[in-house]
């Protein structure tokens, strides 16, 4: 059980760290996105009037290039342009904590296949939109929270052949499989719960601090990396596109046959009727079953069509569930097609799961119980390495091998380093110029080559570990860090003019502040680790300096190490 707690934690603990941290920023994506978008920095918006807002803008909604460069190459013949495209569906989507609204459509392709088993072929459009005018966001504008930071935590930007899901499903599993041997291991697992001895030395406080942090935030670390795998089950099983393809087509169809909602479009033009009337409507069916709430989503199926149908889904920001409370309603004369039933036993706890992990609720203590949740995991994997690393560098130094250096190096680059490439490109956020083109892009490379840079840095200053010291590049990376922290919420300061003072008490404004709060508060843990870790050098410098023992020992050495150490 030892031997596999250590080599599944050691392998694959790079991949969970990055999981784990932004997941924990994940938790406040959109906050983190109003920061990173100053023109969103306004109060969240509900879901607005479809017929005087949303429908102008879905006029102007056009297929995305990348999409229409991709199908190219997999019909017969030249694609029309876009203009000519007919929108043959739409959506809207929206959260207690937006204030810009997501939307999206498929667009229909008239051209044929070249490989026979496609069937609906379509390319989509998206945009992001300002729900009280109706504008659009440039493209260019990254979403660093929702479009970056989450996306990070379950696919690492992977997206050749869903690699990165792969490779976080892998460690997913790993995790359930240390998280299990290592409560086999730890026997005394209450006594582990109140133990921490910071005074001792490094790996047994470091060993200590693991222990205390996987059972603190033992049943989240195990729910989340069980939910994570059931998610994305799809991915790891892909029977209904693979095996069972032509068994999940027959599903669909006797699906939309029970359900009223027509699975195929009839090839009729029909005419919309008042979607806000819709909308009214489905409000007050919420409210008759004690559910009042917002319209979260919007969705049009088979558009302009006679067998086209509205469906709205309630928000569901006041239950951890998530849950929409469908209401269907046929497009051209605004009837109730159908409402969506209580979900049995099954379908409850799949949507409790499913919400309690993907977390779009209200409760803002609960969220910020999932942050700490998740800053556990990322302390339990960064001590694990250095407990790692101290258990075995001077045996390693000994044998003039070079595995404690790497391992060491890595976890330089997996903790400090992954936190300075999260800042970077909060900076260049804020530093570059707004109407740069690309910014987006720009503001990714900024976050990937910071990275490289502190891997470098890492692999460069690591060559103490091998002669069984400190690698300075813990020490350095977290001087970096508390300059850029720092910087981060300079720039937004000067770029904006939204200070804290501002955010904070004359015009209050919560997820601006808690993203420079958030910031200053990483300055400062990153300050205080640049004085201990100094003080630790510092010590050791001493205890093997030829002349050591010509100040009273080795013995008072330590002894005055330790005192030092500990302050």
């Amino acid at each position: 059980m030892a031997w596999l707690h250590t080599w599944f934690g050691l392998v694959l603990g790079y991949v969970l760290m990055i999981c784990f941290f932004f997941g924990a920023l994940s938790v406040f994506d959109r906050e983190i996105d109003r920061w990173a978008i100053p023109e969103s920095r306004f109060e969240a918006q509900p879901m607005p009037s479809f017929d005087a807002v949303l429908k102008p803008v879905f006029d102007k909604l056009r297929a995305h290039p990348d999409e229409m460069k991709e199908m190219a190459g997999r019909v017969i013949g030249e694609l029309p342009h876009p203009d000519k495209l007919p929108l043959e569906a739409l959506y809207a989507f929206t959260t207690h904590r937006d204030p810009l609204l997501v939307i999206g459509g498929d667009f229909t392709i008239p051209n044929k296949p070249k490989d026979a088993s496609e069937d609906h072929l379509h390319v989509h459009g998206w945009g992001t939109i300002d729900p009280r005018t109706g504008a659009f966001l440039p493209e260019d504008r990254l979403k660093v929270g929702s479009s970056f930071f989450y996306p990070m935590h379950y696919s690492l930007h992977l997206q050749w052949l869903n690699l990165g899901y792969w490779i976080v499903g892998l460690a997913a599993l790993a995790m359930l499989a240390a998280l299990v041997s290592g409560v086999v291991m730890h026997r005394k697992i209450f006594r582990e719960f109140f133990t921490f001895r910071p005074k001792k030395h490094t790996q047994r406080s470091a060993l200590d601090l693991h222990n205390l942090t996987g059972v603190v935030a033992l049943p989240f670390h195990f729910f989340f990396a069980f939910t994570g795998l059931v998610i994305f089950a799809g991915i790891y099983l892909p029977l209904s596109e693979t095996m069972l393809k032509p068994l999940a087509k027959q599903h669909e169809v006797l699906q939309a046959k029970r359900t009223g909602l027509p699975h195929e479009s009839a090839g009729i033009a029909a005419p919309m009727a008042s979607v806000d009337a819709m909308v009214v409507e489905a409000k007050r069916r919420w409210a008759a079953r004690d559910m009042a709430g917002e319209v979260g989503l919007l969705t049009i199926t088979h558009l302009g069509d006679k067998n086209g149908y509205v469906s709205l889904f309630r928000a569901g920001s006041d239950q951890v569930a998530l849950v929409g409370q469908g209401v269907h309603f046929k497009a051209s004369t605004g009837e109730v097609i159908r409402e969506d039933p209580v979900p049995n036993a099954v379908s409850s706890v799949n949507e409790f799961l499913t919400g309690l992990h993907l977390q779009h609720f209200r409760h803002w203590l609960l969220r910020w119980l999932y942050v700490l949740g998740g800053l556990a995991g990322c302390v339990c994997i960064a001590t694990g390495f250095i407990f790692f690393v101290e258990k075995r560098k001077k045996q390693h130094a000994k044998a003039g091998g070079q595995a404690s250096r790497v391992v060491d190096a890595l976890a330089v680059t997996a903790v400090t380093g992954m936190v300075i490439a999260t800042v970077v490109i909060l900076v260049a956020n804020r530093l570059l110029p707004t109407d740069l083109a690309d910014k987006g892009g720009w503001e990714r490379n900024a976050f990937w080559g910071a990275w490289v840079l502190a891997m470098a840095h890492a692999f460069w200053r690591g060559a103490p570990v091998a002669q069984a010291r400190v690698n300075p590049a813990w020490r350095e990376q977290c001087m970096a860090l508390t300059g850029l922290a720092l910087a981060a919420v300079i720039a937004n300061w000067v770029t904006t003019g939204d200070h804290l003072v501002k955010t904070v008490f004359t015009e209050t404004y919560w997820p601006v502040a808690g993203v420079d709060l958030s910031l200053l508060v990483t300055a400062a843990l990153s300050w205080m680790a640049v004085r201990r870790l100094a003080r630790r050098e510092q010590v050791i410098a001493r205890e093997r300096s030829p002349t050591a023992g010509l100040h009273g020992g080795p013995t008072q050495v330590r002894t005055a190490g330790a005192k030092v150490s500990n302050g």
